[in-house]
């Protein structure tokens, strides 16, 4: 199809930032064919969008979530991060591939419709005898129609050795290497166009041993894929590695091959100075997940000082049994917040902040070349935001209505150049389905922990 979206504001989030007051996007076989100012180019349309009123920005990429947790949201809410996957692991162990699917599609939904095109899942827990858990996400991801990086998951220390989580959801050092080889043989495409790629994901150092880490992070090089782990979440965790280990988290992911330009890193709230320095000398990302870490009270990450220091770094959810809401687009006011908590009020911009949720999320998934921007020949992935409701009215910047009014609704959202969301509702799969589906996930999940 060929999609001429014309009167609209455009923040194209390039290099140089360029941004038109009133300009047009011409889509045309799922690539961005022109962007510009005033009226587009006289040519064909398939459909014409009338964008008045209206803010256009690149797809919003999701870089951290864990869409199985939709099952479990509203749980421990006093917790501290330990104390919450205590509590919840054992929940967790009763999840199989049809509690995972109907999560997946719920979160991935209200995804898309708060702006996001491209999510990555961290799917790290897999009970004995719960099925093909990581088909159910990337079938859920095709029904919705966004694009999904897989993050295969794995963890090998249960608490019989030292770990948190029960011995029933994690797999021995064979397991882990083999399943996650498996999925990337079956799943990964490295397509400039791809919708699925898979990543490696050994959980965090808490729950996984080093020989898994190394393991992993071997694997994916040979394989040529992307690395993902949590890293640096709290200080806990921190104290944890100091006694375990000898060494701070980013000291022990150096050791074990965890640090690199193929690398990004969930969360990176405690950091020194060293630290952010040899993030940045190695190119490691981070997903900043500002929601999350406010609700389990974990931290403020050094966000001004990691983007001063030219570290990807991309916004993330986090799973939403640590971010109810689960949404994206509301992580760019948390993140402006927040930032600014820690650093004052020019600590992180409007303009910031809707880098991070794009160019900055592209980096970290390595994708730059094809995503975040609004540029001739990329992905056309993009968001239409609808501001000329009430809730905007008076903010003559459009960007800083984005950011800082109330998440507006979408008018249009485009993955590939096929529409996901149309006038604030999914058009690819039914949402009363999807919420009944999860609704009933949830209550048989629940219902196996209580039995």
């Amino acid at each position: 199809m060929r999609i001429v979206i014309e009167g609209a504001a455009i923040a194209t989030v390039d290099a140089a930032g360029t941004e038109h007051g009133t300009g047009h996007v011409v889509v045309s076989d799922g690539l961005v064919e022109a962007v510009g100012a005033g009226p587009a180019p006289d040519g064909p349309a398939d459909r014409r969008v009338d964008g008045t009123g209206c803010l256009v920005t690149p797809g919003l990429v999701n870089t951290h979530h864990h869409l199985y947790q939709w099952a479990t949201r509203g749980l421990a809410q006093q917790s501290t991060l330990f104390e919450w996957l205590t509590e919840l692991y054992p929940v967790w162990a009763g999840i199989d591939d049809k509690i995972t699917h109907s999560a997946a599609v719920a979160g991935l939904v209200r995804l898309a419709k708060t702006g996001c095109t491209t999510a990555a899942d961290h799917h790290y827990v897999y009970p004995r005898g719960g099925g093909d858990l990581l088909a159910s996400v990337v079938d859920a991801a095709g029904q919705v129609g966004v694009r999904l990086h897989a993050v295969r998951g794995s963890m090998d220390r249960g608490r019989s050795h030292g770990g948190l989580p029960p011995d029933s959801v994690v797999e021995d050092l064979d397991e882990a290497l083999a399943g996650t080889a498996a999925a990337i043989d079956r799943y990964h495409d490295p397509a400039p166009e791809s919708f699925v790629r898979v990543a490696v994901g050994p959980c965090s150092p808490f729950s996984v041993s080093p020989e898994l880490m190394s393991g992993a992070a071997e694997l994916a090089r040979d394989k040529g894929v992307r690395l993902h782990t949590h890293l640096a979440e709290t200080l806990d965790e921190e104290a944890r590695c100091l006694a375990e280990l000898g060494c701070t988290p980013v000291e022990y992911a150096d050791r074990t091959g965890w640090l690199g330009g193929d690398v990004w890193l969930a969360h990176g709230i405690h950091l020194s100075d060293g630290a952010v320095a040899r993030l940045a000398a190695t190119g490691t990302g981070v997903a900043h997940c500002p929601t999350s870490n406010a609700r389990l009270g974990a931290g403020t990450a050094r966000i001004a000082d990691l983007v001063a220091a030219d570290v990807p770094v991309g916004l993330g959810v986090d799973g939403a049994a640590s971010n109810e809401d689960g949404g994206l687009g509301v992580e760019l006011r948390q993140a402006t917040y927040l930032a600014r908590l820690r650093g004052g009020p020019a600590a992180l911009s409007a303009r910031d902040a809707l880098r991070l949720a794009t160019m900055g999320g592209a980096r970290c998934l390595g994708r730059q070349d094809e995503l975040g921007s609004l540029e001739p020949g990329k992905l056309a992935d993009l968001a239409v935001w609808r501001l000329d409701g009430v809730e905007h009215a008076g903010i003559a910047d459009p960007v800083a209505a984005l950011v800082f009014g109330a998440l507006p609704r979408i008018a249009l959202l485009l993955a590939g150049g096929d529409p996901v969301v149309e006038d604030g509702i999914c058009r690819t799969v039914s949402e009363v389905d999807a919420a009944a589906a999860l609704r009933s996930a949830s209550e048989h999940l629940l219902a196996k922990v209580t039995r």
